[in-house]
């Protein structure tokens, strides 16, 4: 089933998918999935290796027929959209940039070219932070400035939805911080944002909503910090006192720690309050779908 005679989206959603499914042999990679991505946000999908995030996003780029469902990316269909389409779209794979004989100002000024209405080529080097390397061929690029590159060859079209894939793999720290100024920057000017990473702070630090994804099934959509009711778990209080380390699994943290202080008569000792990371959740949630799995 395609998107043919499917209703158009609501006013305001980027990205559409109901019942995709996407088969190899016998195995289903996407089974049935269903996802809304907001006009304006970043999104992030996570999941392990082979839980069918990239076949997924292969198939909203237009790389990958579909076996079924309706998918609608920008008010169009991906398997049938054409030229104009794509270039409202905006990529950046995984692999790096070829042509490394060619500087970056002479890339960028390169695929600007394939585009009707392109940024202005200094206006995107000095957004992706390489005006001191735009005169530097590519094989003399660090991997971080590499990836800027790829960056910038991605939004010199001004796409209104930007696919990022793992983009800050290799990246040390304080590169990562600056490439997620970056993302926010584009996310404020309009661009959409889907984001595929195996990064946890990453997508804690940049994504408005974050989807799990494993065996082909999105298992939950919610913000970093409410996913998989991640605020209604249970709080772990820790604290010391002359017995030794202590710890209390609560539902009421602040009557626990308020109880604390007054046995204490004011502070409490190494006190801390825990909740679950985004991070804990993610592994819990990946854990008893691959127990599942199993049992099926």
């Amino acid at each position: 089933m395609d998107s043919h005679n499917a209703p158009p989206p609501p006013a305001g959603t980027a990205v559409r998918i109901r019942g995709l499914v996407k088969r190899y042999g016998e195995r289903n990679a996407v089974d049935g999935l269903d996802l809304d991505i907001d006009t304006g946000e970043i999104f992030a999908l996570l999941g392990p290796n082979g839980a069918g995030k990239t076949t997924t996003v292969e198939i909203l780029e237009g790389y990958r027929q579909r076996d079924a469902g309706e998918v609608s990316v920008l008010d169009a269909d991906p398997a049938h959209a054409g030229l104009g389409w794509r270039a409202r779209i905006g990529i950046v794979l995984q692999s790096s940039v070829e042509n490394a004989e060619l500087t970056v100002e002479e890339m960028v000024g390169h695929f600007a070219g394939y585009y009707g209405d392109p940024r202005d080529v200094d206006e995107v080097i000095s957004a992706v932070g390489l005006q001191e390397k735009r005169a530097t061929r590519t094989r003399a690029l660090s991997g971080g400035q590499r990836r800027r590159l790829d960056v910038a060859l991605g939004i010199v079209g001004r796409p209104e939805l930007l696919f990022l894939d793992e983009p800050t793999t290799g990246f040390d720290p304080q590169a990562r911080r600056s490439f997620w100024d970056l993302v926010r920057d584009l996310r404020g000017g309009g661009t959409t944002i889907l984001l595929t990473t195996h990064y946890l702070d990453e997508a804690q630090a940049l994504a408005d909503r974050v989807g799990v994804i494993n065996n082909g099934r999105l298992l939950a959509v919610d913000t970093p910090d409410r996913l998989g009711g991640r605020m209604a778990h249970r709080a772990q209080v820790r604290w010391t006192d002359g017995d030794g380390s202590h710890a209390e699994v609560t539902d009421a943290p602040t009557r626990t720690v308020a109880e604390l202080s007054a046995r204490f008569g004011g502070e409490v000792p190494e006190l801390q309050v825990v909740r679950p990371s985004l991070e804990d959740v993610y592994l819990e949630m990946i854990g008893a779908t691959a127990l599942e799995g199993a049992d099926r």
